[in-house]
């Protein structure tokens, strides 16, 4: 993560900034230009989101031309009037945020100098990508989201707890946020925070139990693992399958699923064993016949996870009925 602090009264250098961290643009100050008196802090979370905290001292008008990202602006000390492409122009007050589509450029007419703006951009990709990842099949178009979210209440107000928590990282010598185990996830729940948050097409989709929610190449990876628990898959081979790198599916495993894919692998086949052992006929079937059909080539390992598993030995529920 990259911190970026500006202290300008120069507006082609406060221009130059938000540039950099955020969109071509152009700034007027409206009254006052000895006045103007720009704070620029911005975190760089990497991967495509950005976080800053911006103020400018005195009245300005902003335009940037095509974001070709998501944005959402949050203003505290005063409204601000934002308008994007065509749409008329909405005030959003303190407490709630402005969220603004990719396709567009976007003015702000006053931005008074009172108000500071917490302002968040999202790359497309990344956010796109998150919606397949979360409902399996990639959106039709940029998703158009409602123009406003109220951070006072519900949701809305937890999703800005998370993004204080991304801007206390610009003053935190320890950088926490710097390491990975701690970077990745809180970067997850921002982004399937504002989707949860924010109105559009896809949000019933994800609003289900979490047990449901699983990223696309999850599911093709279990999806494999149901359909043919008995082959010996190892991780690099159900990579493939999901269509992502080895670390990802190991990391996105333990974070979806709770465990690592070859522990659920295993738990599949002592589940499919199991089903087995209570309907079979122990005067025809032996227990390591049912073993090996599911993928376990050691006997004895295969006795102890199941007795872990079920409390039993695997002989003990041979030939016991299935509930009918």
């Amino acid at each position: 993560m990259a911190r970026t602090f500006l202290r300008t009264s120069d507006v082609d250098r406060a221009m130059e900034a938000i540039r950099d961290a955020f969109y071509a643009n152009r700034l007027a100050v409206l009254e006052r230009p000895e006045r103007f008196d720009a704070e620029f802090d911005v975190l760089d979370c990497g991967d495509g989101l950005t976080v800053g905290n911006l103020s400018c001292g005195v009245d300005v008008a902003v335009r940037c031309e095509e974001l070709g990202s998501y944005h959402v602006n949050v203003p505290f000390g005063a409204a601000i009037g934002w308008r994007q492409a065509s749409r008329p122009t909405r005030a959003t007050a303190p407490g709630r945020a402005a969220v603004l589509g990719p396709v567009g450029p976007v003015d702000a007419n006053r931005w008074p100098g009172g108000a500071r703006v917490v302002a968040l951009k999202i790359e497309r990709s990344l956010l796109e990508r998150r919606v397949e990842e979360l409902t399996g099949r990639p959106p039709r178009g940029p998703l158009a989201l409602e123009p406003e979210m109220d951070l006072t209440t519900g949701r809305g107000h937890g999703w800005a707890r998370l993004v204080d928590t991304l801007l206390g990282e610009l003053h935190d010598d320890a950088r926490l946020l710097q390491h990975p185990m701690v970077a990745a996830p809180l970067r997850d729940a921002v982004l399937n925070g504002l989707l949860l948050t924010a109105g559009h097409r896809y949000r019933d989709q994800l609003d289900v139990p979490a047990g449901k929610l699983r990223p696309a190449p999850v599911k093709r990876a279990m999806d494999a693992m149901r359909s043919h628990p008995e082959h010996p898959f190892t991780t690099t081979e159900l990579a493939a399958e999901a269509r992502v790198g080895v670390r990802w599916l190991q990391e996105a495993f333990g974070r979806y699923v709770g465990m690592p894919p070859m522990t659920y692998l295993r738990t599949l086949r002592l589940e499919r064993a199991h089903a087995e052992l209570l309907a079979a006929d122990p005067d025809t079937t032996t227990v390591g016949h049912v073993a090996y059909r599911w993928g376990f080539g050691h006997l004895g390992r295969f006795a102890g996870q199941y007795r872990a598993k079920y409390g039993v030995v695997p002989s003990h529920t041979l030939g016991r009925q299935l509930p009918r």
